[in-house]
């Protein structure tokens, strides 16, 4: 980028003077929630043509085109349909399958349907696997584990009841039948983490004859994960601690006998839910510039940072790209069933034939961009174990943020949100986001202002992720710099790698070949949940 401009953010001149500026952004979070009026969608406005006679996309003036009066305004809308999950769930929540997430769709939806022809619309119908515990208790000799939990997809215990028994060493990380005793038959098989998944533990455990599982952990924090794709085979599984699985080991060693009483209450279903594309009639259509968010939250709560910023921005930044015309395609990507496990996405990836693959020159995944108490974190994507191009787009959100005295931290692909399974099928990748339930460092509460020692986000996946979590300095901030890295693409991918059979072959590109393989093999989180 050629030199520093002023950046207007919210009555705030960004240019330099990096240190007061980072204090300052810790500090404009939203008032007390106020009820959206009844009206129509924040995007609502005059149809747009698709893009003749329409000055080509500038940076800099589709960054001008975003404020943060109209992101917050998105986001009291969205409040109020998350509210359409109360009578099910007892309060706000926008989790797949709700009343909530069904309204998110509709808003999305109908927002972009307004904007005229500018875009292409589709909804991608797919199968998802949505989970809910509503109880749950495990007792180890008379003692409850504090650690205990239920996997995510887990089944309940049989009849729902508790299940009595006593607690079976399983070998090795079970993760073949040879490593389940006939012992294991009518006991609960007790399995330690590594190697497999752990829905194939559960799996053997249920066709060994376990009657519940407990996966624990060689770490000594707790293990929360999922089970991934039901099997009729699982049974009721729960995570522990490897500090709390110590003690356990120790009397099992000694050839004591451990009572356990367990049970969960849970069910696991099967709906019918939908992707959102919007893709612009105008631009090189072979090549498209893709990035999405996802329009679900968990059932814990509304989700209106996790992953309504995300969202919110997405739906902010195609609104106002109709005022100009594109080069190269842009097609942006609301999925749904990202708290469930990344289903939305992998399903959009899985079902892409070679050459559609091949059409997406690179995704960018835009996914909590709000937290109150952030950093601006970049994906450390690199081309020497991504695929190539993932890098570039790295360089392009440093390059943004240095240019406007803003500091960064580089984050790790760990497979935790929408950008996994392009990754994984040789798609070049990358995004920006502000924190989840991690701890701020004294180093990044130098950097970025803030509290150390404090989540990113004191409310992920909680009740009260609701409008007055948001940081709407770092959201209009990062929403300018999600209009900057669309309206550079859409203009010229020139210097931009091309597409390379090293990341992709036409006979293998399914099952994963090259680097997307190595990164297959080094993730350990499928969505926010560990599945290994």
């Amino acid at each position: 980028m050629a030199g520093l401009k002023r950046l207007a953010v919210g009555g705030l001149a960004v240019l330099g003077g990096v240190s007061a500026l980072q204090v300052q952004l810790q500090k404009p979070l939203v008032d007390a929630v106020e009820p959206a009026q009844a009206r129509l969608p924040a995007s609502a406005q005059a149809p747009a043509s698709a893009g003749r006679d329409k000055p080509l996309v500038d940076s800099e003036d589709l960054q001008a085109a975003i404020s943060k009066d109209s992101l917050l305004g998105r986001a009291k809308e969205l409040f109020e349909i998350a509210k359409l999950g109360e009578p099910e769930y007892n309060h706000p929540t926008r989790v797949i399958g709700s009343a909530g997430h069904v309204g998110t769709l509709d808003y999305i939806y109908k927002s972009l349907a307004a904007l005229g022809d500018y875009y292409t619309l589709s909804k991608q119908p797919f199968p998802a696997v949505s989970g809910n515990v509503f109880e749950f208790r495990l007792v180890l000799d008379h003692e409850v584990p504090a650690s205990a939990s239920p996997m995510s997809l887990t089944p309940p215990t049989k009849n729902k009841q508790p299940v009595y028994g006593h607690l079976v060493l399983v070998a090795n990380e079970g993760c073949d039948a040879d490593d389940y005793p006939a012992a294991v038959s009518g006991q609960v098989a007790f399995v330690k983490r590594g190697t497999c998944p752990f829905g194939t533990k559960s799996e053997l455990a249920g066709k060994a004859g376990a009657i519940a599982a407990i996966v624990f952990n060689y770490e000594t924090f707790p293990v929360q994960g999922t089970l991934g794709t039901p099997s009729p085979d699982h049974v009721a599984t729960f995570g522990l601690a490897g500090s709390e699985a110590a003690p356990v080991l120790a009397k099992l060693a000694k050839g004591d006998t451990v009572d356990v009483i367990a049970y969960i209450d849970a069910v696991v279903n099967t709906i019918v839910t939908d992707n959102i594309i919007a893709q612009t009639t105008q631009g090189d259509p072979d090549n498209c510039v893709m990035l999405g968010g996802h329009s679900d939250s968990v059932p814990e709560g509304p989700g209106i940072n996790d992953d309504g910023s995300g969202s919110i921005t997405l739906l902010e930044v195609a609104t106002q790209l109709t005022n100009f015309s594109v080069n190269n395609c842009v097609r942006f990507a609301w999925w749904a069933g990202e708290e469930e496990g990344l289903l939305g996405s992998d399903y959009y990836v899985d079902v892409l034939t070679p050459s559609e693959n091949r059409k997406i020159r690179l995704f960018m995944d835009y996914d909590m961009l709000a937290s109150p108490n952030f950093a601006f974190q970049i994906y450390d994507a690199r081309n020497d174990v991504n695929p190539v191009g993932s890098q570039e787009l790295r360089d392009l959100y440093v390059d943004w943020y240095a240019a406007h005295g803003l500091n960064y931290t580089f984050i790790a692909f760990d497979g935790r949100s929408d950008y996994d399974g392009f990754i994984r099928h040789g798609i070049p990748g990358g995004g920006i986001a502000t924190g989840a339930e991690g701890i701020k460092s004294k180093k990044e509460a130098g950097q970025f202002g803030g509290e150390p020692g404090v989540p990113y986000d004191v409310c992920y996946h909680a009740l009260c992720d609701d409008v007055s979590n948001l940081n709407l300095t770092a959201w209009e901030l990062n929403t300018k710099l999600v209009a900057h890295s669309v309206a550079t693409y859409a203009r010229s991918l020139k210097g931009f790698p091309k597409r390379t059979d090293e990341d992709f072959s036409e006979a293998g590109f399914s099952r994963g070949v090259g680097k997307s393989e190595t990164y297959k093999q080094k993730t350990k989180y499928h969505g926010s949940k560990l599945f290994i």
